[in-house]
C-alpha cells in the first residue's frame, strides 16, 4: 500500500402514547421498572495470538497487526520501524501512527508552507499532500479534520476528486492578530466533507508578504485535528522549523477506517464476514462503504477475534449492576432478585427490596400512609399530563414550522453539496427571543421591505444581526434557502459573516455578524444620521466592493453571482471597512457553464439591461450594477432621479450622457470635487464608463476593476477643483468648467430606488 505525504435540527416528537403509559403506571402507586442492559466495560485491546501487542507507545488491535501475518488483510499491517536509538515507530505505508481507535486512526501530519523575502520573492517553500491509496484501501479523512491556513496576506486552495475549497487571510498589523481567533486575521478555517482519501493544497499570496515581511514571511496550509489546533498568534510562524515541529507533535490528521466495502447485510452472507460471535456490525459512515464490528452490550473484548467478545460479570462490581441485595450473572447480562420473605423487583432503581410487615404494624398507618402517597400521585400525575400534552403541542408546532420555513428543502440541498454548511450553527426559537429581548422596538437596527433586522446579545456575550421575514410564502422559501447555500459557500473578510438560521419560528431567522456603522447608501445619501464619507474613504471601500466580487467570481469553491450589487447592500463596520450582505438574490454557476438562465431579480437602477433583455445572468451583470454604485459614490446622486426629464431619471444613462457632453464635473458631488484629484476623478468616470457598456462582453472583469481601483488608491495630485479654477482663467475653451453650479443637483427630490422583484429576505 503507498500512502505518501503530501445538522439541520429535527424536530423529535416524545410519544404521546408513553406519556399515557407512564401516568397509568403512577396511578397505580407502581414506579415504572427500568429496562437495565448489563454495562459494558472497555475491554483492553487484543491481538491475533502469537502477534506482538505493542510498537512504542502504540496499542496494535486485531484487525491490525504488526506483520501481515497478523493483519486481517494487508490494508491493516503496520511497520514496526526501529531506529538506530531504538525508538520504535508505527507506519501503516510511510505514514507514523500515533493512536488506533474502534473506528480511527490518528496520523502525522503533512504541512505546505511558502516563505518570502523582503523583496517578495518566494526563497522556500513545501507543497505536501497525502494520498490514502485506491477504492480498495480501508482508510478516508475524517470530518474531525479542518483545512487550516495560518499568515498574513496568503490564499490556499485544497483540492481533491470533485471538490475544491478556498481559504484566505488578511491583516496589516501584528495587532489585528488575536490568540485563539481562527477566523480570517492571520488564521483561517474550512470544514471539509468526509470520505475523500487524497487531497494537495495550493498555498499563492497577493502581494507576496511585501505589506507584512515585517511580522510575518511565511503562510502555512495544513489538514488537521480542529480539537487539537489552538492558534497562539504569530509568534512561531516565521521560524518554519519551530511550527513544524509544534504542528506534527500536537495536531494530528485523523483517518476513519472500515472493513472491506461492503455494508453489514451485503457482508454477512459472505466468508469473509469478520464480526465474530457475541458481537454485532455496524455500517461505516466514513464515506467509501464498509462495515465495523462491536461486541454486544453485556460482553467485552476484540470483536474481529473468535471468542473475542467475552461475558462481563456485572454482579462482581457494584457500579455495573443496579441490584439492591442479591445479583445473579447471565450470558451478556443480570438480573436482581430479594432475599426470602421480602417483596418486589429487588433492583435500586426500581422498587427495591421490601421487608415483611410487623404483625404489630398499624392498620391505621398502612391506611394513611397509602391515602397520603395516592394523594400525591394523583396531583403528579394531572401535572405531568398536562405538561405532556403541553410540550407535545409545541413539539408538533415547532415541526410544522420547520416544514414550512423549508427544512426539507434545505435538507435536499445541503445533501447534493458535500460539506456546504457543516459550520452553520442551527439556533432554536428561545434562544433567539432572549437574545433580542423578545424583539424589542429598542433592538430594531432597521426595516426592509420584508422584514426587519435586530440586534441581539448571544449567550457568549457575540453581538449580532438577527433578520427576521414578516410574512413567509412558498415564492419566498426559495430565495431563503437560496441565501443560506450562499452564505456558506463564502469566506471572505469583506462579506458579512453568517452564523446560522431558525426554522422552528413562525418565519424563519438569519443569524450574521453585527455591522455597527450602518449601510452606505445611508452615508452617500447622508441618511439617518450617517456621516461624510471623504474621497479616500470613497476610494478605498469601492476598492475592496471590487476585491470581493472579484473574489465571488472567480476564487469561491463554485463562481457565484451577487445579482443585487447596490449601495444598500455594502455594509460600514466601525473603521469603515465594507462588508457585502444580502446575498437572497445570488447564484452558484457552475464551474463548465459561463451564464445561467434565470428569472430576472435586482434593484431599478442597477439592474443590467442586457440582463433584464435576455435573462442570461453572468458575472457581467455584477459589473453593471457595480459601475451605477461607482457612478452614486462620485455624484451623491440616486439611482433613479425623479424630478429630471423622463430620459434622464437613470442614473447610469445619465452619468453617461454627462460625460459625452463634456459636462461632467456638473454632476460630480462638489465635496469630492474638492477633496479627489483631477488625474482621479477622470479615470473614475472612464472606469464607470466601461462598466456600463450596453454589452457586457464589452465590460471589463472585476478582477480588472479591482486592480484599476487599487492603482486609483496610488495617484496624487492636486484636487480637481483647484486644478479646473486655474484652467478657467488660463483658457475658456472647455464646456465642462462649472457653468452650471455644482451644487445644482444636491437638492434634486430623488426617490428610494425600488426592487422589480424582491428578495424575501433582504436586511436593506
Amino acid at each position: 500500500m503507498d500512502l505518501k505525504h503530501m445538522n439541520l435540527l429535527p424536530c423529535q416528537i416524545t410519544s404521546f402514547y408513553a406519556c399515557v403509559l407512564l401516568l397509568l403506571l403512577l396511578l397505580t402507586l407502581a414506579p415504572a421498572q427500568n429496562t437495565t442492559s448489563s454495562t459494558s466495560i472497555k475491554a483492553a485491546n487484543t491481538t491475533k495470538p502469537g502477534c506482538r501487542k505493542r510498537c512504542g507507545n502504540v496499542t496494535v488491535p486485531y484487525p491490525f497487526g504488526i506483520g501481515s501475518d497478523c493483519a486481517i488483510n494487508s490494508g491493516f499491517e503496520v511497520i514496526c520501524n526501529v531506529s538506530t536509538d531504538g525508538t520504535q515507530k508505527p507506519l501503516i505505508g510511510s505514514i507514523e501512527v500515533y493512536d488506533i481507535s474502534d473506528a480511527e486512526l490518528r496520523v502525522e501530519n503533512a504541512i505546505a508552507w511558502r516563505c518570502y523575502n523582503e523583496n517578495g520573492s518566494m526563497y522556500r517553500e513545501n507543497l505536501n499532500w497525502m494520498y490514502l491509496g485506491g477504492s480498495s484501501y480501508p482508510y478516508s479523512f475524517s470530518a474531525r479534520n479542518m483545512f487550516i491556513l495560518v499568515g498574513c496576506d496568503d490564499n490556499a486552495l485544497i483540492t481533491g476528486p470533485n471538490f475544491g475549497y478556498n481559504c484566505s487571510t488578511s491583516c496589516t498589523s501584528s495587532n489585528d492578530v488575536i490568540d485563539g481567533k481562527c477566523m480570517g486575521n492571520g488564521c483561517n478555517q474550512v470544514h471539509l466533507p468526509r470520505g475523500f482519501k487524497n487531497f494537495t493544497p495550493i498555498i499563492s499570496s497577493t502581494r507576496n508578504h511585501t505589506d507584512v515581511w515585517d511580522f510575518n514571511q511565511c503562510g502555512y496550509a495544513f489538514l488537521g485535528e480542529v480539537d487539537r489546533f489552538h492558534f497562539r498568534g504569530l509568534e512561531d510562524v516565521s521560524n518554519v522549523t519551530t511550527f513544524y515541529k509544534s504542528i506534527m507533535a500536537s495536531v494530528p490528521i485523523v483517518l476513519d477506517w472500515a472493513i472491506g466495502d461492503f455494508t453489514c447485510t451485503q457482508a454477512q452472507d459472505g466468508k469473509d464476514y469478520a464480526c465474530k460471535e457475541n458481537s454485532e456490525c455496524v455500517d461505516s459512515d466514513a464515506g467509501f462503504g464498509g462495515y465495523r464490528c462491536s461486541c454486544k452490550p453485556g460482553f467485552q473484548g476484540n470483536p474481529y477475534l473468535t471468542a473475542g467478545c467475552q461475558d462481563v460479570d456485572e454482579c462482581s462490581d457494584p457500579s455495573a449492576n443496579t441490584c439492591e441485595k442479591n445479583c445473579t450473572n447471565t450470558p451478556g447480562s443480570f438480573y436482581c432478585s430479594c432475599p426470602d420473605g421480602y417483596t418486589d423487583d429487588g433492583k435500586k432503581d426500581g422498587r427495591s427490596c421490601i421487608p415483611p410487615y410487623s404483625d404489630h404494624q398499624s392498620l391505621w398507618t398502612k391506611f394513611s400512609l397509602g391515602t397520603g402517597v395516592g394523594s400525591i400521585s394523583l396531583v403528579v400525575v394531572i401535572t405531568l399530563l398536562y405538561f405532556c400534552i403541553k410540550k407535545r403541542k409545541l413539539i408538533q408546532a415547532r415541526e410544522k414550522f420547520f416544514q414550512q420555513n423549508g427544512g426539507l428543502l434545505l435538507k435536499e440541498r445541503i445533501s447534493t453539496k458535500e460539506g456546504a454548511v457543516e459550520a452553520t450553527r442551527i439556533f432554536t426559537a428561545e434562544e433567539l427571543k432572549k437574545a433580542t429581548n423578545n424583539y424589542a422596538n429598542d433592538r430594531i437596527l432597521g426595516h426592509g421591505g420584508n422584514g426587519i433586522v435586530y440586534r441581539g446579545v448571544l449567550r457568549d456575550t457575540r453581538i449580532v444581526a438577527i433578520k427576521k421575514s414578516r410574512t413567509v410564502d412558498e415564492s419566498q422559501i426559495e430565495q431563503f434557502i437560496n441565501e443560506v447555500l450562499i452564505l456558506t459557500q463564502i469566506n471572505h473578510r469583506n462579506v458579512v459573516k453568517f452564523f446560522g438560521c431558525c426554522l422552528e419560528d413562525e418565519v424563519p431567522l438569519l443569524v450574521y455578524e453585527y455591522v455597527s456603522e450602518g449601510n452606505l447608501y445611508e452615508h452617500i445619501h447622508n441618511q439617518r444620521g450617517a456621516g461624510w464619507l471623504t474621497w479616500q474613504n470613497r476610494l478605498r471601500i469601492a476598492a475592496e466592493i471590487a476585491t470581493t466580487l472579484a473574489y465571488l467570481h472567480s476564487f469561491a469553491s463554485m463562481p457565484i453571482i451577487h445579482r443585487d450589487v447596490k449601495s444598500a447592500n455594502i455594509l460600514l463596520d466601525n473603521i469603515y471597512t465594507a462588508k457585502v450582505a444580502d446575498f437572497g438574490a445570488s447564484r452558484l454557476i457552475p464551474l463548465d457553464q459561463t451564464h445561467v438562465a434565470t428569472l430576472v431579480l435586482g434593484t431599478s437602477g442597477y439592474l443590467d439591461p442586457e440582463y433584464s433583455r435576455t435573462s442570461q445572468l453572468t458575472e457581467k451583470s455584477d459589473v453593471y450594477s457595480f459601475g451605477v454604485l461607482l457612478a452614486e459614490l462620485l455624484t451623491g446622486l440616486k439611482p433613479i432621479i425623479r424630478a429630471r426629464s423622463e430620459e434622464n431619471k437613470n442614473l447610469a444613462d445619465f452619468f453617461v450622457l454627462s460625460m459625452n457632453s463634456n459636462s461632467l464635473f456638473h454632476i460630480i458631488d462638489h465635496r469630492v470635487l474638492r477633496e479627489g484629484s483631477l488625474e482621479q476623478l477622470q479615470k473614475m468616470a472612464e472606469l464607470v464608463k466601461n462598466c456600463l457598456q450596453p454589452h457586457g462582453e464589452d465590460r471589463p472583469t472585476m478582477k480588472d476593476v479591482s486592480i484599476e481601483l487599487e492603482g486609483l488608491r496610488k495617484v496624487t495630485g492636486i484636487s480637481s477643483s483647484s486644478q479646473h479654477e486655474q484652467e478657467e482663467y488660463d483658457q475658456d475653451e472647455r464646456s465642462d468648467l462649472y457653468t452650471v453650479p455644482i451644487n445644482s443637483y444636491e437638492n434634486t427630490p430623488n426617490s428610494d430606488s425600488s426592487r422589480i422583484m424582491h428578495p424575501t429576505y433582504s436586511p436593506s
